[in-house]
């Protein structure tokens, strides 16, 4: 049967392809087929932003960051605060693009030349003859994973982007009476008194029974809530136990120390002056032959008197970058200058007046005034760093080739993380009461949400079997296994009665601290003169709290101070209560000019900020931006 199929496959192919497409064509295909659907998580002018997207956002900056910061806390970048950060900036770039777009913001070539123009990185790609090095300027972009029209793509873009809320932020005025006014309010100083109610000195008045108790439980169960949690043991392949494996022998190191010589004491730096006579290489042979002899002419000058080398650049040289300062170039090394010039200057001895030589610009006549030789240091002297570089090539050489073993073996043998532990000499970590949510304290693979995600899955859980390898940070790779898993619960209240009555008591005494402070403010508001245990007068103002707590700064600058002495109360929460009586307002003392003038300008960019914010608002309703998810709240950043 099989081989009469061989025969005939094209015959059978034709007839599967009759009977499938009837298929689709009645039924239709849904997308979902061909490619998995991303949740949506927010809408800008009818266009999504799924889930995949800011996963995506997410991982780049979070890279970013890393590159730049090696030493940040990894929890930091993985919290829900931080994913939703970047939830933010996903939306509002696409709020801004949308809106230059429609308004038909377009940077110009010019403007586009002028910005790459300012970015040092690329400035230092200059040759001496104001040209850009092409390759250089490619290889530069490439480390960033994109090619030159795509980096100029983005840049253009961030210019139009720019343009958008360039204009409100520009057009921003502070007057200067404005300013002042501002200024006064919030530097205004004022001398108080306070008088604490301290919870706990009310806590012996609190006598609660077990009923209270329970029915103090009962209605606050959710604090009571245990979050599921799991013990579990993990392993780690990173760059530092891949170094830790190596080991270089003496003769390694004194290998790597001749071949890495030069880059550790420095490239050797020539200091020149030229005379250039232009002519391009794709300038007709009779004008390159024009330009030759005039080269040769004045070599014939400078060889005769050689103190005269810098007055014939200066009056003759066609490189304007150089000819007024007599030709110097300054010192470089090699790689910095076009290779015939490079070759012919590195071959000189200091005050030799080279030959004419030929480059793609033109004719150079070159003097080489010095030459700066680095001080190479001895084999005992770099041996420690020398032993550290070739160690961290050699992991990160091997990182990759573990890797895949690190993760084929955690997956085929999904049991037990012992034999990839035995395989790769690793170590097994366990933890205790781990939670779905990164706690607030954790560190290293078990601050990563895709690694929790990883371990709280229904094959873990259940199965207990080991996770797939996780990409937990640069050459970083977990896995890890559930030992024990226990589900979210609420205990007994008999379990947690010693926490209900320590909570009870804790709520109830805040509540006598506020009561009492209440009436006494009452009553000094009533009758001043009676106001008693107050605390020694101090001056406060927003800059200098003079170690108040701010909610007491804050209640203290803002009371109505129409009528001295003024009294304001404020809460503060599980610590109490606190009366505030306000004596008098103090000026502020004058600043000198220069600071007077640091303060308008700082209230002038916050009152620009605050504009462009309320312009990004404008756009967003505009534009009918929709979040899909909702914005983390304290808890969800800190849940155990």
């Amino acid at each position: 049967m099989f081989e009469s199929i061989r025969k005939h496959s094209k015959i059978v192919m034709i007839a599967l392809f009759l009977l499938i497409i009837p298929s689709f064509v009645l039924v239709g295909i849904d997308r979902n087929y061909f490619t998995s659907k991303s949740p949506v998580v927010a809408r800008v002018d009818g266009h999504d932003i799924t889930q995949d997207d800011w996963d995506n956002a997410h991982r780049t900056e979070t890279d970013r960051i890393r590159a730049q910061s090696p030493s940040v806390d990894p929890k930091l970048l993985d919290s829900p605060r931080a994913r939703y950060a970047t939830l933010e900036r996903l939306v509002r770039d696409r709020v801004l693009q949308t809106a230059a777009t429609k308004m038909h913001l377009i940077a110009s070539d010019a403007q586009l030349a002028r910005t790459l123009q300012g970015i040092p990185a690329i400035a230092s790609l200059k040759r001496p003859d104001g040209s850009l090095d092409t390759e250089a300027y490619r290889a530069l972009v490439g480390s960033q994973g994109l090619t030159p029209e795509g980096f100029e793509a983005n840049v253009r873009r961030e210019l139009s982007i720019n343009q958008v809320m360039g204009g409100v932020m520009g057009s921003a005025f502070a007057g200067q009476e404005q300013a002042r006014l501002a200024l006064d309010a919030l530097y205004q100083r004022r001398e108080i008194q306070v008088a604490r109610f301290t919870a706990s000195d009310f806590a012996s008045k609190v006598t609660p029974t077990d009923a209270d108790l329970e029915t103090y439980y009962k209605s606050h169960e959710a604090q009571f809530r245990q979050s599921e949690q799991a013990n579990v043991e993990y392993v780690v392949l990173d760059l530092d136990a891949v170094r830790s494996s190596i080991t270089l022998s003496d003769d390694d190191l004194k290998t790597y120390y001749k071949e890495n010589l030069e880059r550790i004491a420095g490239k050797e730096e020539r200091r020149a002056s030229h005379i250039l006579i232009n002519a391009s290489k794709d300038a007709p042979a009779a004008e390159r032959e024009k330009a030759k002899a005039r080269a040769t002419e004045l070599l014939a000058q400078v060889r005769k008197a050689p103190g005269t080398f810098a007055e014939v650049a200066r009056k003759s040289s066609q490189d304007t970058g150089s000819a007024s300062s007599g030709g110097d170039l300054g010192f470089f090394a090699r790689g910095a200058m076009v290779k015939p010039f490079e070759d012919a200057a590195f071959s000189m001895k200091k005050g030799d007046i080279s030959d004419v030589v030929e480059s793609d610009f033109g004719y150079h006549i070159i003097q080489l005034n010095d030459i700066k030789t680095p001080k190479q240091p001895s084999f005992e002297e770099v041996r420690a760093k020398l032993e550290a570089e070739a160690k961290q090539q050699q992991a990160q050489r091997k990182f990759a080739e573990l890797a895949e073993v690190f993760s084929n073996t955690v997956y085929e043998q999904a049991d037990s993380l012992q034999p990839v532990a035995d395989k790769l000499k690793l170590k097994i970590q366990t933890a205790n009461g781990i939670a779905r949510v990164p706690r607030p304290d954790a560190q290293g693979p078990l601050a990563n949400a895709r690694f929790l995600e990883a371990l709280f899955s229904s094959d873990s859980v259940q199965n207990k079997r080991n996770t797939e390898a996780i990409e937990a940070g640069p050459s970083t790779l977990v896995a890890g296994r559930v030992v024990t898993h226990t589900p979210a619960q609420t205990p007994a209240f008999e379990q947690v009665k010693p926490r209900v009555r320590e909570l009870f008591v804790a709520d109830r005494s805040a509540e006598l601290a506020r009561q009492e402070g209440e009436a006494k403010l009452n009553a000094w508001k009533a009758a001043p003169a009676s106001a008693s245990g107050l605390s020694t007068a101090v001056t406060v103002s927003r800059d200098k709290p003079q170690n108040q707590p701010r909610p007491v700064v804050d209640a203290a600058l803002q009371a109505n101070a129409d009528t001295l002495p003024a009294f304001a109360g404020v809460s503060l929460g599980q610590q109490g209560y606190a009366v505030i009586k306000i004596n008098r307002i103090v000026p502020r003392d004058p600043a000198d000019a220069a600071v007077a003038q640091q303060q308008r300008q700082q209230y002038a960019e916050l009152t620009a900020a605050a504009e462009a914010m309320a312009y990004y608002e404008l756009l967003k309703d505009r534009y009918k931006v929709q979040f899909k998810v909702a914005r983390p709240t304290e808890n969800t950043a800190t849940e155990n």
